[in-house]
């Protein structure tokens, strides 16, 4: 049970930082593995995986960042070669979780490097600048940990400690009670808002898993579908069923709760089979404190929690969003089928509900359809999102895809 932890920083300049929670990992029995990636000054006591070692990783030498006179151009450098090591390090079998430490520019380096490490393997960032809308969705691992360092920027007290001793324990006791991710049966990635908004999950996640399937259903609320992206990009599901396409709206309308630009590619490019729908498109997420933008003042709004709010579209901008996901699934490189529900795409929008709109989704229905044309496989139901026709077509396209060897076959006892 004895595990080891890659513990990334600048020793240059936190040295007594790192000590004090290498020091905490130690005394519960942990093992440690130290690399700097310092730039300008010298550790004060000797590390495992130098400064040097790293810059050496990417071609680089530490004068040579130094000569470069840009200190964001020479830790991006020290960052791509921090990330290199952090994998090959992984690759060797020297060490089980990683943790690093910083202000912005050591969260900058500790995001790459948690990105370079499979999901599955402890991964945690103690940051002045944890939770903040800083860090870009994009940069994070599908499964990354984040500790706030309250009273870290600079020196030891006793704020800083409790933040370090309760890191300390975390990743350690991470490693040691990790279940890794085990792939004996086929993964399908899907996407969805909520049970209630949106109701396939419930029909589908049971058939799914009697056809001998896994399915991780992410939560299409920023973070979630920036891990769906991140995973669907590295090809880790057999099949993805992305039905709920908010955030792709949410980052076209400049709002916060964003999964990044690439929202709606990441299985495209890696050739994964995916069907596609438009769940809960007709409506914006904001965060609960952000400001309403002024072209939305007189829209129908409503205040989902203190957390989140939402604005409604009009049928000029559905129809714009059915040719943006028409231009991005005809970008993909594997099998696409794209549902277009003509009855609704959420439960809301039903007649009588608050975001009930005909004109709208009239509009985006035929958009859709005369973006589809020619470009991309395209199922029109006459049935609502939430409704079993809807779940029963997508199960017919999975059950076609196996047979035409497209998707492995599940699973079964």
């Amino acid at each position: 049970m004895t595990k080891t932890i890659l513990v990334i920083g600048t020793f240059d300049t936190k040295a007594d930082e790192l000590d004090y929670l290498i020091g905490r990992i130690l005394s519960q029995g942990g093992k440690v593995l130290t690399m700097d990636v310092s730039v300008l000054g010298d550790p004060p006591q000797p590390v495992d995986v130098t400064k040097h070692e790293v810059t050496a990783a990417v071609g680089e030498t530490i004068d040579g960042l130094i000569a470069l006179g840009e200190e964001g151009e020479a830790f991006e450098k020290m960052s791509a070669g921090a990330a290199l090591m952090t994998r090959r390090l992984y690759d060797a079998g020297r060490f089980d979780g990683m943790i690093a430490l910083g202000g912005t520019m050591g969260t900058d380096l500790a995001l790459d490097c948690a990105q370079a490490l499979p999901i599955g393997v402890p991964k945690y960032i103690v940051s002045t600048v944890a939770g903040s809308p800083l860090i870009a969705a994009e940069r994070m691992a599908a499964d990354v940990q984040f500790i706030l360092w309250a009273g870290g920027l600079y020196g030891l007290n006793p704020l800083c400690k409790s933040s370090l001793s309760q890191a300390a324990g975390a990743v350690l006791g991470a490693a040691k009670s990790v279940e890794p991710p085990n792939f004996d049966r086929p993964v399908i990635g899907m996407t969805s808002l909520g049970s209630s908004c949106l109701k396939y999950m419930k029909r589908l996640h049971p058939e799914l898993s009697a056809r001998g399937y896994d399915v991780a259903v992410f939560h299409t609320t920023g973070m979630g579908g920036m891990a769906f992206e991140r995973l669907a990009a590295e090809g880790a599901f057999a099949c993805v069923m992305d039905f709920s396409l908010q955030e792709l709206v949410n980052v076209l309308h400049g709002s916060l709760v964003s999964a990044g630009s690439d929202r709606l590619s990441g299985a495209g490019r890696s050739g994964t089979p995916q069907m596609v729908a438009a769940g809960a498109s007709d409506i914006l997420d904001l965060a609960g404190w952000q400001e309403i933008p002024e072209r939305f003042a007189e829209r129908p709004f409503h205040q989902h929690n203190r957390l989140i709010k939402n604005v409604a579209f009009n049928a000029e901008e559905r129809s714009t969003l059915a040719r943006e996901i028409v231009d991005r699934l005809a970008k993909a490189a594997g099998p696409t089928q794209y549902f277009l529900p003509k009855q609704g795409i959420e439960e809301w929008d039903k007649p009588g509900e608050p975001a009930h709109d005909p004109e709208g989704l009239r509009a985006f229905v035929a958009a859709s359809q005369e973006a589809a044309a020619e470009r991309i496989q395209m199922t029109t139901l006459d049935c609502h999102i939430n409704d079993d026709a809807f779940c029963e077509a997508v199960l017919a396209q999975l059950d076609t895809w196996v047979a035409e060897g497209l998707v492995p076959a599940g699973v079964t006892d």
